[in-house]
């Protein structure tokens, strides 16, 4: 066990920034996150956290629903202290299982509701918007889908793409489900099936619109950023379109962060949660390359992308994001 002098020093090591968190010193053993975030921002985060409070991140990545299943059958013997997600329907299946603690309030209060669940079990720290990604030569601005229901229509079969098994994908459909209910989702699903060319990943959609193989595609806006911000060579003939007017292809999917209610270094945990959501966390998706979208009150996102208040996306509580339900009118749809 560190001394009390240890324990002081590294609560003095704490930043400004961080002046409104607990004081804290890092235990030898430091937090465990189950990181279903991009590993590079992830990374960043971790990183920067540690040199501001010294308090060791050690990060397990995997993806949404392989972590949130693994959460839910470890149960109270987990061994994560902090859950990081890329999108809300996993936070929603550990949330239901009970296996979150509250956020502490004053982390809430960072972040504006319509980002965070309404029973405050954990919060928001990123998001991402989804758009119609077409091919600049084959399609015109009077030819595209005014909604992401539009695709259904047999006038677009064959012509579109998408990823069905990613975990991205399946959030989109969980704000259909949540947005136009069972019966809507499941007919717009199965034409879906007649419509779509099926990929695995989002770049690899991204890449086919590219190539002209086929004329659109359904993924998230920071593929294009990132692929713009290397070389070009899988986006630059590319275009994104925004369907806005609380449309369900407007939807805007909230990258959460939970502390586990069995986490042996809570206050440790909270704090890592804080940061994120806070000044910290939200620079470096101002300053860094994931190019997703910052959401605390106040925070500003890359320059690069089109400001939040003008996506027009509907506004959705992220708890009530269904990730079984979805795969299961999915897989019965035949596209799983």
């Amino acid at each position: 066990m560190k001394s009390i002098f240890s324990m002081l020093a590294g609560a003095a090591a704490l930043s400004i920034g961080l002046a409104a968190l607990p004081a804290l010193a890092a235990d030898g053993d430091g937090i465990v996150v189950y990181n279903a975030q991009h590993e590079s921002l992830a990374k960043e985060w971790a990183e920067a956290f540690t040199k501001e409070t010294g308090i060791e991140v050690t990060l397990r990545n995997g993806g949404d629903s392989e972590f949130s299943n693994q959460i839910v059958a470890e149960g109270k013997a987990s061994p994560a202290d902090v859950f990081l997600t890329e999108n809300s329907p996993a936070m929603a299946l550990v949330d239901a299982a009970g296996l979150f603690a509250p956020i502490d309030a004053d982390t809430l209060a960072l972040v504006p509701e319509q980002y965070r669940p309404s029973d405050g079990k954990w919060v928001g720290i990123a998001a991402r918007s989804t758009v119609f990604v077409y091919n600049k030569d084959k399609l015109k601005e009077d030819q595209l889908p005014k909604s992401l229901l539009d695709l259904a229509d047999a006038s677009w079969k064959g012509r579109w793409g998408a990823s069905p098994s990613g975990a991205d994908f399946q959030a989109i459909v969980s704000a259909l489900l949540e947005l136009k209910g069972e019966e809507a989702t499941t007919t717009w699903l199965k034409a879906m099936k007649e419509n779509f060319k099926p990929f695995k990943g989002n770049s690899t959609v991204l890449k086919a619109v590219n190539a002209g193989q086929i004329d659109g595609g359904v993924i998230y806006h920071y593929y294009y950023f990132g692929d713009q911000n290397k070389t070009g060579e899988n986006s630059n003939n590319v275009v994104q379109h925004y369907f806005k007017n609380q449309d369900p292809g407007a939807f805007v999917s909230v990258s959460g962060a939970g502390v586990l209610a069995s986490s042996k270094h809570a206050k440790e945990a909270q704090a890592f949660v804080k940061w994120l959501a806070g000044k910290g966390g939200q620079e470096i998706l101002k300053t860094g390359t994931s190019f997703e979208y910052a959401i605390g009150n106040g925070a500003e996102s890359n320059a690069k992308l089109v400001p939040l208040a003008d996506l027009q996306a509907p506004r959705i509580d992220p708890q009530k994001l269904n990730s079984k339900k979805v795969t299961d009118l999915m897989t019965a749809a035949g596209l799983l």
